[in-house]
């Protein structure tokens, strides 16, 4: 049975490796800067718009509004590989990561817009709020419910039984530093039933609630990761010059690049930088169908913010705290959260080690409860059912106090095959749909240049099959 599970785990590790380094790099890329042309770079155009709705408030009561689904999204994106991804892609690639990281971010924002608009578009009532993402807009706008189905069952099966149960571990695991023994105490238990029981409050308190959690915990975690960023910067100050002349030396050294393309700066970059901010892989368009606004674009323009939140606040947080206090070694053995604990050590002693340890707890948490809200709306997809919506979320809650005790790699592995193929088919849904959200960000624009407060009509652009903009 061991050999058979070792042999399956080299599989997926092939098939991650085919995905993530050949496949969907190369896909993603393509998208968002075919959608960045396309929209004459919106996500830079229209940032201050952006940061304008984002205060816009919920036009009916006990609705969702722009600024909750926005801090949804950010707390499924914003989560422990924004610590420990970031550390090892700079161990791995070296500085010049940070520079492509950045690269991706601005592209992989329009890439974010076209799917989070065609989420608002073709999103359906959900009581006080909405429901909506790439499984409903591959069903109403190309007509094939099976794909719809298909793209649901595999986010699923990705976030709430692969990523809920890696953020588990990852909570349980920040406090080995503190328990001789960790593996073998109660200790692991203990976690994984306080974390069930506080999702289970959450997963069956409804969305509402999962919202105003999120648009609590998500804000704190990022001050307070940001702060301590800022006092490690300048602490720091006077490295700085030669921390970024190394960041754009290394970045475009090609020489260096193209001798070892697989584990160049350039890759790592790119890789961590797509992935972290998920942008174009269909997550989160299922929370920017929550929000009640007056026009899709609107919603599509509030989840840039997330992708910007994500990679130029968080991601570059984690790698100033590494690069400006030198304890990283390009393909050294100090790597991920180990690497940033002590980096934050050179300043905060001992307690930097308990900083961290809080950042991971709440990280991990908010892209726990984030991870939930993605795959209820495609259970509700799939199925309105009540018993067949607890029997989900009785294993969601089960998931997550199973993954607190167990390296279930085998699980998290295959769960990141599961989302290249989820990736793959909303890449494409939304290359076939581009035309759509092309139309619904130009008819907002000419609302602005009216100085109207632009409201969506979808039978006046002819966009059919839109339940709520009739």
């Amino acid at each position: 049975m061991n050999t058979f599970l070792t042999t399956f785990n080299d599989i997926l590790t092939v098939c991650n490796d085919f995905l993530y380094s050949k496949f969907l790099i190369i896909v993603l890329i393509g998208a968002g800067i075919y959608f960045t042309v396309r929209s004459k770079f919106v996500q830079i155009r229209l940032l201050p718009e952006a940061c304008r709705v984002v205060t816009e408030k919920s036009h009916t009561e006990g609705g969702m509004s722009s600024f909750q689904a926005l801090m949804i999204a950010t707390a499924s994106r914003v989560g422990t590989g924004n610590i420990a991804g970031i550390a090892t892609a700079i161990v791995a690639g070296g500085p010049g990561a940070l520079f492509w990281m950045w690269i991706m971010c601005i592209i992989g924002g329009a890439s974010a817009f076209v799917e989070s608009t065609l989420a608002q578009v073709y999103k359906e009532k959900d009581g006080s709020i909405f429901k909506g993402g790439p499984a409903y807009y591959i069903q109403k706008a190309l007509g094939q419910r099976w794909l719809g189905i298909v793209f649901a069952i595999l986010l699923i099966l990705t976030f709430a039984f692969g990523f809920n149960g890696l953020q588990a571990f990852n909570i349980s695991s920040a406090f080995e530093y503190y328990v001789a023994n960790f593996s073998e105490s109660y200790v692991p238990m203990i976690i994984g039933l306080i974390l069930a029981i506080a999702s289970a409050l959450l997963f069956f308190g409804g969305s509402h609630k999962i919202s105003v959690v999120s648009s609590v915990l998500v804000p704190v975690m990022a001050i307070i990761y940001i702060i301590i960023s800022i006092v490690i910067f300048i602490v720091n100050i006077k490295v700085l010059p030669s921390a970024m002349s190394t960041v754009f030396e290394e970045a475009f050294d090609f020489e260096s690049i193209f001798g070892g393309f697989a584990g160049s700066c350039m890759v790592m970059g790119i890789k961590r930088g797509l992935f972290s901010n998920e942008a174009g892989m269909g997550s989160a368009p299922n929370a920017a169908a929550a929000a009640d606004v007056s026009h899709p674009a609107k919603q599509g323009l509030v989840q840039v913010l997330s992708v910007f939140i994500d990679t130029l606040l968080i991601c570059s947080a984690t790698a100033f705290i590494v690069l400006l206090t030198g304890k990283y070694e390009v393909g050294g053995a100090l790597n991920g959260i180990p690497l940033v604990q002590q980096s934050i050590a050179t300043v905060f002693g001992e307690f930097g080690i308990h900083i961290v340890t809080v950042c991971i707890c709440m990280f991990a948490f908010t892209s726990l409860i984030g991870n939930y809200f993605y795959a209820e709306a495609n259970i509700k997809f799939i199925s309105e059912n009540k018993i067949f919506m607890f029997i989900f979320r009785i294993l969601a809650v089960l998931m997550v106090f199973a993954g607190a005790q167990a390296d279930l790699s085998l699980a998290w592995n295959m769960a990141d095959v599961i989302m290249g193929g989820m990736a793959t088919v909303n890449i494409f849904s939304i290359l076939l749909l581009g035309g759509i959200a092309m139309k619904v960000l130009a008819d907002y624009q000419q609302q602005k240049s009216q100085g109207l407060n632009p409201k969506f009509r979808a039978e006046k652009l002819g966009i059919k099959n839109t339940d709520c903009w009739k």
